[in-house]
């Protein structure tokens, strides 16, 4: 095995080593008071020291087995959580909260690291797809109910149809800005593609935005869109306000578009030009030229550029919460303004898998078109 995947599977292993010795849970009273730190019963301690170190004995020693070993770290990470929280909250009153403490954390993500590392170790596709193995599992134990004295999922419980409606609305906010940023990036990036000066001066204006942060961007267009708004009733019915959706998918739809229009012009520039050639040679028209050659070569990148800024959007869509257009940082603001951090969890989690779950989408929407949308070229005819 090669050095430098020895070392990954020894520093996943030193996190877990350290999660596994520090306290697992942190019992409170309710939930903003301060709390009592838990640690785990000596047996539990010593099975989680000893799966620290099966991802690299199996690395060492039988690398076949080491991606369903690694996969067992998580797991074991989740049914621990579950089992102590539960023990914890047990003879307590309604409103105290279990959460999980720096163990649990220090713990998942030297078992990230593991999975991570066996993956570098199976080349084959089903030995990797065994390093998957710990989702499923995770997922049983979540969804069984093996996690109900958690305190997020306590949160959850407590805020009920609140946090569905949330969630509804960023997906509406990063839905309506990545729709907007295609309508306006997709034509401007053909306009631009031939043309160097107006695609460096495009590039230069959004990229410009990227520089505003956020928040920033939000509050700057508070104003404008309010002096609209009362000058155009209509609009006011609409909708359209300086707080809430109207500002946050504007500022959404400015910031994705540099991706969206990168993506498009790099793409579209990469074409080869001896098979835009071959194209002209056989007779097809600009039109033809475009949408049977130019764009399907170009469609994989330009892709790219759309995931980038799906997944930027999750993150911006979150502090739009701040400007009264709902989605899932309304958790995180409420946490961080009343010092609970399992309401901020609550927000910031389901944020965070979004955006993988989002990025993951699209880049298998890539890899298809990489295989599928390519059509055999003019030149390849030839």
């Amino acid at each position: 095995m090669p050095g430098d995947v020895r070392a990954v599977f020894v520093l996943a292993a030193l996190p877990m080593v350290v999660g596994a010795l520090l306290p697992w849970v942190l019992l409170r009273p309710n939930r903003l008071a301060p709390g009592e730190y838990l640690r785990l019963p000596p047996a539990l301690t010593l099975a989680l020291l000893g799966l620290a170190a099966l991802p690299l004995l199996g690395a060492l020693l039988r690398p076949r087995l080491t991606p369903p070993l690694a996969a067992l770290a998580p797991v074991a990470a989740v049914w621990v959580l579950g089992e102590q929280t539960r023990a914890a909250i047990a003879g307590q009153a309604d409103f105290a909260r279990a959460s999980a403490a720096s163990g649990m954390w220090l713990f998942l993500l030297g078992a990230g690291i593991a999975v991570y590392g066996a993956r570098l170790v199976a080349p084959a596709p089903g030995a990797r797809l065994l390093t998957w193995a710990w989702l499923p599992a995770v997922l049983a134990l979540g969804l069984g109910g093996h996690l109900s004295a958690w305190s997020v999922i306590v949160e959850g419980r407590g805020e009920g149809p609140r946090w569905g409606q949330e969630l509804a609305a960023h997906l509406r906010l990063v839905g309506g800005a990545l729709g907007l940023a295609v309508g306006l990036g997709a034509p401007l990036a053909v306009w631009a593609s031939g043309r160097e000066r107006v695609a460096a001066v495009l590039l230069g204006l959004t990229g410009a935005v990227q520089t505003i942060p956020s928040l920033a961007l939000l509050g700057l267009l508070i104003a404008p869109l309010s002096a609209l708004s009362n000058a155009l009733p209509a609009l006011r019915d609409l909708g359209v306000r300086g707080i809430g959706v109207a500002p946050a998918l504007s500022a959404m739809t400015l910031y994705a578009l540099l991706p969206v229009l990168r993506g498009g012009v790099v793409g579209l520039h990469g074409v080869p030009p001896d098979v835009v050639d071959a194209a002209r040679g056989m007779g097809m028209t600009t039109s033809q030229v475009f949408w049977r050659v130019r764009l399907p070569l170009a469609l994989p990148v330009w892709l790219s550029g759309v995931r980038q800024a799906a997944v930027l959007l999750v993150g911006v869509a979150a502090v739009a919460a701040l400007i009264g257009a709902g989605g899932l940082g309304t958790y995180i603001f409420k946490g961080l303004q009343s010092g609970a951090a399992d309401l901020i969890l609550l927000g910031a989690v389901p944020a965070a898998l979004l955006a993988v779950a989002v990025d993951a989408a699209l880049r298998g929407l890539e890899a298809l078109l990489g295989r599928g949308l390519r059509r055999v070229t003019p030149g390849d005819r030839a």
